[in-house]
């Protein structure tokens, strides 16, 4: 489980470096007052880019369980977590509601 968090943890921190090479050889490659080599070795850096730099290789995980089925975006905890959160009356202004 201590693995998976830290696995996660780096993952996280390598795609957030490359997202910002990335977005700023974006713009170079964009913007024309640079010289047109510039530009050109921008572009060419851009496509030696791998795909673990994406967030899309990013999963979401609850921060307990390290679930990621029921993962909720909103909490970061998972379904079941959260609910035993709510009952128990951890996270304020919420609760169980029953009709």
């Amino acid at each position: 489980m201590k693995k998976l968090f830290t696995k996660d943890r780096e993952n996280r921190k390598s795609v957030k470096q490359l997202e910002l090479k990335h977005f700023i050889l974006k713009q170079i490659s964009i913007n024309s007052n640079f010289l047109k080599t510039v530009r050109w070795n921008a572009i060419y850096q851009l496509s030696d880019f791998d795909k673990q730099g994406s967030k899309t290789v990013l999963s979401n995980r609850c921060v307990k369980t390290i679930n990621k089925k029921t993962f909720h975006k909103f909490t970061n905890f998972s379904r079941t977590v959260f609910l035993k959160l709510v009952k128990s009356g951890q996270i304020s202004g919420l609760r169980k509601s029953s009709w």
